[in-house]
């Protein structure tokens, strides 16, 4: 989402229809759900529960993150989840997940995480596979260019089993949006008049929310994106790089 001042009425549009895309993935899974807020300053706000999207829209906390979203937000992640690993009762298992100064949401499953886990010895805050990708690019931090960062991303990603669609932002830079796809649908629509990426597992959902100007918008297998909020006004839904997998 370009940081900018918008007027009210632009507000509630964007949060009622980020709220309503979040019920209409409720279908992919209802074991838990949750909403990440992220400004351009570094600062998150998360919240996650193990309860359906239509439970967690309903709260007071759902409230207080969208709450917080004005000019100086960069990224608004939400997930609903069917686990492949990791008990929903353990809240650090439900996504989004941060992993140090990573934030991110997955879809898919990775089959060698707890190798990879003893490999690098990292710290585990959950059970759930999806940790090992944002514990890898916690450990790639994006500095310099996205023709330097995108690299150094593939080499952990090449490391990784198994199939995946994930959202992710480093704090040390949150205008830009990292976007894994191996073999999982993920599909994006770029809404101009919001200046603003809307990502969704299925293109039904992305119609469901804009209408007939959404066309089938799947984004390619076997790519990284990097996405930059500061230059969405130019770049639209291109990317500013990527790079194949």
């Amino acid at each position: 989402m370009h940081p900018t001042e918008r007027p009210e009425t632009e507000w509630q549009a964007i949060r009622q229809c980020f709220t309503q895309t979040l019920l209409h993935n409720e279908e992919r899974g209802r074991e838990a759900s949750g909403v990440a807020l992220i400004r351009r300053d570094g600062t998150l706000h998360l919240f996650k529960q193990p309860i359906p999207a239509s439970e967690l829209i309903l709260t007071d906390e759902y409230r207080a993150v969208l709450d917080q979203l004005d000019a100086e937000t960069t990224c608004l992640l939400g997930h609903t989840r069917a686990p492949t690993k990791g008990s929903r009762w353990n809240n650090a298992n439900n996504h989004p997940l941060q992993a140090g100064q990573v934030v991110g949401i997955h879809n898919g499953h990775i089959y060698n995480d707890d190798e990879l886990f003893a490999e690098w010895g990292f710290a585990r805050a959950g059970q759930v596979d999806s940790e090992i990708i944002f514990r890898l690019l916690d450990a790639t931090p994006p500095d310099g260019q996205p023709d330097a960062y995108l690299p150094a991303v593939r080499e952990r990603v090449d490391l990784l089993h198994g199939r995946f669609a994930t959202l992710s932002v480093h704090l040390v830079r949150p205008e830009w949006l990292l976007v894994l796809k191996k073999d999982m649908p993920l599909c994006v629509h770029y809404h101009r008049p919001w200046q603003a990426l809307c990502f969704s597992s299925r293109y039904l959902f992305l119609r469901k929310a804009f209408g007939r100007e959404v066309i089938t918008e799947i984004l390619e297998t076997g790519q990284a994106y990097l996405f930059d909020a500061e230059r969405l006004p130019e770049q639209g839904r291109e990317p500013v790089d990527s790079i194949a997998l």
